[in-house]
């Protein structure tokens, strides 16, 4: 098996022969399908990023509004996650997944032709909230089509490069369209996505549920929803007010006091909307400190280097986003190896690997200055340390879902893009506004960069603590058939 055998069950022989290393065309179709639409979502995080000054002067949307055309998609999309994870298990994951496809490609023609701000925010926050349906049970759907094993490394392979690689071609894509189009385009681009998955998906994915229906554990759903919402509210607007705000002190505390309750609630609900135990498991809880870790550190290294190579180094948009479809490039090739090594040396190592090694490569980035030779600095060490937070992805999530019964996969896979969806969203709050508001914005860059730099590196021991020895051998990937 390709992955850590402590606290696992390994998928049955007659799974593994019948898919093998080799995936047949309907796999690869269905595996089309779900990357498809997980990459759909990537972009949308990313390509209206460089569009938003051009959008603004079109709709009539101040400076300071700005920020909301990402922080109304990021409120539902990362506070409606856990819920929608467990309505698919309960449900159906065919379904929910194909109801979150129709309304993400609705909103986003609605944001296409937006007509003022609040149209244009209505189709982002339903965007938002058909990518909460998406992501959760698009994960749980891979993960139960394909069994533990070669098979669903090779999957989830596939589908971590998309998503990284997303979110680099959003940015490149976003500055093109604009320049050549509109802002407009970019949001048409991810209606296009939606339109041709839709069509596929009804007759490749199969329907997948629990066997039993328990009762929606609505306290349990209205305390998490409550308090993510709350928290990304607080994070998203610290980063444009700083921390000192009364709302932003009201709404953090708020999410702090319903994540607290939630945790309660759960422990005394007969059907719990997340399993408190599942939750003790090592490779769950510290496996996602580790994706949580280096979606935020990563995020905002991505949002620290566009300043400086816009404001400091005076590259455009376009050759700015240039710099990060090399990242992205890189993320690629970092994806076609990452089942390879996580074969030989397992998921646990490769995280705590790949961790380390996105962390010292960040803490290269402390050596940029002022002159034009350190673009080339910039790409390389970004690059490097992308390829790094791509094979920590891809582990991460084989490290929480791996052993996982097929009834219980919602709950995880929703844990495991809730970790995505958050780390992505509190990144930038947390870190960038150093930079933002610094007098010496390169100074502010270096802040922004040795502490995120120490983050990581500060989970990836406190990961490979948590996890512990591995006691397994791991497969020599030639076994596999990854090689």
């Amino acid at each position: 098996m390709a992955i850590d055998t402590t606290e696992t069950t390994s998928a049955s022989p007659t799974a593994h022969s019948s898919l093998g290393t080799r995936l047949s065309t309907r796999d690869k179709l269905v595996l089309f399908v779900l990357c498809a639409a997980q990459f759909m979502v990537a972009l949308d995080f990313s390509v209206l990023n460089v569009a938003l000054p051009v959008l603004g002067k079109d709709l009539g949307m101040s400076q300071s509004a700005l920020q909301w055309a990402v922080t109304a998609f990021a409120l539902p999309s990362g506070g409606f996650l856990l819920l929608f994870g467990r309505i698919g298990d309960l449900y159906g994951r065919r379904r929910l997944f194909l109801t979150g496809l129709a309304l993400f490609g609705t909103a986003s023609l609605l944001a296409t032709f937006a007509w003022d701000p609040a149209s244009f925010l209505t189709g982002r926050a339903l965007q938002g909230l058909g990518a909460a349906a998406i992501v959760p049970t698009g994960m749980s759907l891979l993960t139960t089509t394909f069994p533990e094993g070669p098979a669903r490394d090779r999957a989830l392979g596939i589908s971590g490069t998309l998503l990284s690689l997303g979110f680099t071609v959003g940015m490149v894509a976003g500055g093109v369209l604009t320049d050549v189009l509109s802002w407009r385009s970019t949001m048409g681009l991810l209606s296009v996505f939606a339109l041709i998955v839709l069509p596929l998906a009804p007759g490749l994915l199969p329907e997948s549920r629990t066997p039993d229906r328990p009762r929606l554990d609505i306290p349990g759903a209205v305390t998490v929803t409550g308090g993510l919402l709350a928290l990304i509210y607080a994070l998203s607007t610290a980063a444009e007010r700083g921390f000192g705000g009364a709302d932003v002190i009201v709404t953090l505390a708020a999410g702090v006091l319903l994540l607290a309750a939630f945790v309660y609630v759960e422990s005394r609900a007969h059907a719990p909307l997340v399993s408190l135990p599942m939750l003790r498991r090592r490779t769950v809880a510290w496996g996602n400190l580790g994706g949580l870790v280096t979606f935020s550190m990563m995020s905002t290294v991505v949002f620290a280097l566009t300043l400086y190579l816009q404001e400091t180094l005076g590259l455009s948009a376009f050759e700015t986003g240039l710099v990060f479809g090399v990242q992205g490039v890189m993320s690629a090739v970092a994806g076609v190896y990452a089942s390879k090594v996580i074969g030989r040396f397992g998921a646990r190592r490769t995280l705590v690997g790949s961790l380390a090694g996105q962390g010292l490569f960040v803490a290269g980035l402390v050596l940029l200055n002022a002159h034009t030779w350190s673009v080339w600095l910039a790409t390389a060490a970004v690059s490097l340390a992308s390829m790094c937070h791509l094979g920590a992805i891809i582990s991460y999530g084989l490290t929480v879902t791996s052993g996982v019964p097929d009834e219980e996969q919602g709950l995880a896979t929703g844990l495991v893009t809730s970790t995505q969806q958050v780390g992505i969203t509190i990144g930038i709050p947390l870190l960038g506004v150093l930079a933002t508001t610094s007098s010496d914005l390169l100074a502010g860059v270096h802040t922004v960069l040795v502490l995120d730099a120490v983050i990581v590196l500060a989970a990836a021991v406190l990961v490979a603590a948590g996890l512990g020895r591995d006691r397994s051998r791991p497969v020599e990937a030639e076994a596999l058939g990854l090689r």
